[in-house]
């Protein structure tokens, strides 16, 4: 630095002075707020004309997480020092992130009654609000039902040079006040203290009755009476059992609307309204399920022997009977994994989105889309600001280019092409992506690059350069993605005895089992990570010959093995049902017209009598969905009276309807389950009131401990944490450093040994998730803390870990449930 001196730059002449005005600094809850703006130049002039952006956010939420985006002079005008910084403010965008459960709305829509429901944190977002010749502006603010204060701030600028910020905070308020303590989320079994608090705002003693009414628990909650002094508040307590539904729903909730009604006097009320999601301790889950077509004669059942899962709990679950008219549209095993998948990877997003053909949630991963893309265009795992890896991966972009042109979904044009550029530059050389991998890889990578630049017209032959052709050695999924490339590229040399070649090698592996289809290199196949295994290698080959002559004979044994391969309804990993969800699709659409008419008769037979009775009439809307319930009594029941039992089915009228099975039951994890790991929890009290018990505001360090018997990568570890509890250790505003850190040296939420590769942490009110982009042979262990908010008795689904692209490789340990006083 010798010879270097710094020289701060002024940046009056390019400040625009906002000032931010309100009627009033205090206003009732849904009242509108006149809030005038004032922008001047930085001689003193207004700034006719000039545009500024206005936000109101409730400031508990800025409390937790500070926003610096809005201080736009700063950031226009930076403080310029030595090296080169590359960043993007998307993740700073208010809405973008969840910031606890200050940011869960707990309602919507109303108005008409005073019940407190909107509780939105951003309450107005103007991003263009012009300025007339005074520089000034009127704006009219809309407050939610929040009793809190609001930050209004006004982002000025006026041509390319002048800028400016602006604020003033208001805040809500009434004489009466409800302030929820419930848990946002819940189990079935849990028995809490539903805790309010009561607050008098006034100078003068009330008498309230407070009274609760719940949505979906099946009893009513007695009313309480009491008496609040002047400027105090009072917690009032509910003891509440959450019900135990028989069958699984994904938006099982509990609905509160609570009212505090003055008894004499003024009678001041307030009434609030709130949502517990609820979830199973054990959940119902597919133990077994079958795809099979009624391709009998008109009226000739069909017996299946079934009987409910021995252990599991009775009067959960059933067998669920989807009928579909054809193998084209939802299939309910795939529906029900991909509605049920919890993790949240870029990949996993996109296919939940293919797999359930929601548009909705297709929109949402393709606006985060641009946030998850390298400087090369390539997509990350995580999100990059979060996650530890640096780069790009060559094989997720590769699939979801692929992936998303198959289902016809489009990506966001700038985002497409820069990925496209990505895997061109990849295949060429100019960039690397090195992973850890226990084989060489490369030629694959660039060949599943190249597929996907296939399906956009960009193979050049030259891009053929870097790789050695000689497809004996490849596996299946590569010779796969050659025979994509050569169908769509004609300007290859020698691309006739390449298609003939890779059709031939196809053919020699194919291995059928009965009708199930399988490969005579299948181990050599699983390339677990890179998301590949024979599952999506049979699916895709289905794609990719779907409009080949040569293998339209071929077709319906291929559809039907593949099928076969499917375990509980659906196959290995999310990538090989997003292949087979498609696969089903367009064979159906290309060889399957006859329609379906008549009726469809399903029943439960215990011995020769039928227990249960159901039928569905084909109408031209397609197929339906039915439900038996498990017979009472033991676990071998649906046989009780002879030892034989189970399903009959029948069909009445034209067509050959397709019937998914799925037997479904909720069994409890008694004991520890090793399948390539094993893992064991302690609980570390790091603050305890009781010696030996827990009470409300202890907090507690959990730690796990996983013994992996091979290297594998993408791995995740999840530990459920008990209802009401919170992590500790977020990095937003209130986290206690101190208490996080007490008795254990370590100075963060999470603590990982080095030997396992951390790359994103999930923290939710329903557990801790980690997941690890490379896990190797032998133990790591990661710790966590949280702290106990609601007293109780909670019950904990199991601790789990899986290798997300190899399930068969998992480790359970099951959780005793947690009492806090």
């Amino acid at each position: 630095k010798y010879g270097v001196a710094e020289i701060s730059v002024g940046t009056a002449a390019h400040k625009l002075a906002v000032t931010v005005t309100t009627d009033k600094s205090s206003y009732p809850v849904r009242a509108t707020a006149k809030a005038t703006v004032q922008v001047l130049l930085p001689n003193g002039k207004p700034a006719a004309g000039a545009e500024i952006a206005l936000a109101v956010v409730d400031e508990a939420l800025l409390e937790l997480q500070p926003n610096g985006s809005w201080d736009l002079l700063t950031a226009m005008l930076q403080r310029r020092s030595y090296g080169v910084e590359t960043a993007t403010a998307q993740m700073q965008v208010i809405g973008k992130r969840h910031y606890g459960r200050k940011a869960v709305a707990a309602g919507g829509g109303g108005g008409k009654f005073a019940t407190r429901e909107l509780l939105d944190t951003l309450l107005l977002w103007k991003p263009v609000v012009i300025l007339d010749a005074d520089g000034r502006t009127l704006v009219d603010v809309p407050l939610n039902d929040a009793l809190s204060s609001f930050k209004i701030v006004a982002i000025a600028q006026s041509g390319a040079a002048l800028f400016g910020t602006g604020s003033v905070s208001i805040r809500s308020s009434q004489d009466l006040q409800i302030i929820a303590g419930l848990p946002p989320l819940v189990r079935e079994g849990d028995l809490f203290g539903a805790m309010l608090t009561v607050r008098n705002t006034t100078a003068h003693a009330m008498q309230i009755r407070i009274a609760a009414t719940v949505s979906g628990l099946g009893s009513e909650l007695p009313a309480q009476n009491m008496a609040i002094p002047a400027n105090t508040s009072r917690e009032v307590n509910w003891t509440v059992m959450v019900p135990v539904a028989a069958l699984p729903d994904e938006h099982q909730q509990l609905v509160w609307e609570i009212t505090a009604q003055e008894q004499g006097g003024a009678g001041v009320r307030d009434a609030l309204k709130f949502t517990q999601r609820v979830l199973p301790a054990v959940p119902v889950t597919v133990q077994q399920a079958t795809l099979l077509q009624l391709d009998k004669a008109p009226g000739t059942p069909l017996d299946i022997a079934i009987a409910r899962p021995a252990g599991s709990l009775p009067g959960r679950g059933g067998v669920a009977i989807s009928l579909m008219p054809g193998l084209a549209g939802s299939h309910e095993g795939l529906r029900r994994y991909f509605a049920d998948y919890p993790y949240v990877c870029l990949e996993q997003k996109a296919s939940r989105a293919i797999g359930l053909r929601d548009a909705d949630l297709w929109q949402k991963f393709a606006g985060d889309l641009p946030a998850y893309l390298d400087a090369d265009g390539l997509a990350y795992y995580y999100p990059p600001g979060q996650s530890s890896g640096n780069a790009g991966s060559d094989t997720l972009t590769a699939y979801l280019i692929s992936a998303s042109h198959e289902a016809n979904y489009s990506l966001p044009e700038a985002s497409r092409n820069k990925m496209l550029q990505g895997l061109a530059t990849f295949v060429e050389g100019k960039i690397t992506r090195d992973f850890w991998s226990p084989k060489k890889d490369l030629d694959v990578r660039k060949l599943a690059a190249l597929e996907a630049l296939s399906r956009y017209s960009l193979v050049q032959e030259r891009m053929l350069g870097s790789i050695q052709i000689n497809p004996t050695l490849w596996p299946t999924s590569a010779v796969i993605d050659w025979l994509s490339i050569l169908q769509r590229t004609t300007d290859i040399s020698k691309r006739d005895s390449y298609l003939s070649e890779a059709g031939q090698i196809l053919r020699s592996r194919l291995d059928f089992q009965g009708t199930r289809m399988g490969f005579s290199n299948e181990q050599d196949d699983y390339w677990w990570w890179l998301m590949g295994n024979s599952d999506n290698s049979a699916n895709r080959l289905i794609l990719t010959v779907l409009n080949n002559p040569a293998w339209a004979d071929d077709m319906p044994r291929l559809m039907t093995g593949a099928i076969q391969r499917q375990v509980r309804g659906h196959w290995m990993s999310t990538t090989a049902n997003v292949w087979g969800s498609l696969a089903l699709e367009k064979f159906a659409q290309k060889f399957e017209t006859e329609k379906v008419t008549g009726s469809t008769r399903v029943a439960m037979q215990q011995g020769t009598t039928s227990v249960a009775d159901r039928s569905y009439r084909w109408s031209a809307t397609g197929g339906g969905k039915l439900m038996l319930p498990w017979p009472d009594g033991s676990a071998s029941s649906a046989g009780a009276a002879n030892g034989s039992g189970g399903i009959r089915l029948s069909h009445e009228g034209k067509g050959k309807p397709w019937v998914t099975l799925q037997s479904l039951a909720a069994v409890p994890l008694k004991a520890p389950v090793s399948s390539g790991y094993r893992i064991s929890k302690t609980l570390q009290a790091i603050e305890q009131k009781e010696r030996g018990k827990y009470s409300r505001g202890d907090i507690v360090r959990v730690t796990l401990e996983v013994d992996a018997q091979s290297d594998m990568t993408w791995i995740v570890l999840t530990d459920p944490i008990p209802a009401g509890a919170i992590l500790l250790g977020s990095g937003l505003g209130r986290d206690s450093a101190i208490a996080l850190n007490a008795g254990t040296g370590l100075a963060g939420a999470a603590a990982n040994n080095s030997r396992a590769w951390l790359a994103y942490e999930e923290r939710s009110f329903e557990s801790y998730r980690a997941y690890y982009q490379f896990v190797p042979k032998g133990k790591f262990s990661v710790s966590y803390t949280l702290r106990f908010n609601n007293a109780g008795e909670f019950s904990l689904p199991q601790t789990r870990v899986e290798a997300m692209y190899a399930p068969e490789m998992s480790g359970e340990s099951p959780n005793a449930a947690i009492r806090v006083k």
